[in-house]
């Protein structure tokens, strides 16, 4: 028994920020600590995307696992680039949807 409960990173494009917070949400209320790319309501510069893309890195290397948010099994280039890190890391990845078998 962990003397803390499970982290777990989730990833995912902005697209489903939706689906991303009822992830967030359903994994809260099972006890999980998540850790969740940062929101935003205004246009995100290119120099915001980058130093926001290497915090995201930084939150999977806090988790102990990650989860991808991958309606219809979407995997964009920040997202497939975030699942790479992961397994670099160790980290292991799991996906709320299927993915392709071409990726």
């Amino acid at each position: 028994m962990p003397d803390r409960p499970e982290i777990v990173c989730i990833c995912g494009s902005t697209r489903f920020v939706h689906q991303m917070r009822e992830a967030n949400r359903d994994l809260t209320f099972a006890g999980v600590i998540v850790v969740a790319p940062g929101e935003a309501d205004e246009l995100i510069t290119d120099e915001r995307k980058t130093v926001l893309d290497a915090l995201h890195l930084r939150k999977i290397d806090l988790a102990d696992r990650v989860l991808v948010v991958n309606p219809g099994g979407y995997i964009g280039e920040s997202t497939s680039r975030e699942i790479a890190y992961a397994h670099a890391t160790g980290k292991p990845v799991s996906f709320t949807d299927p993915v392709p078998s071409d990726r």
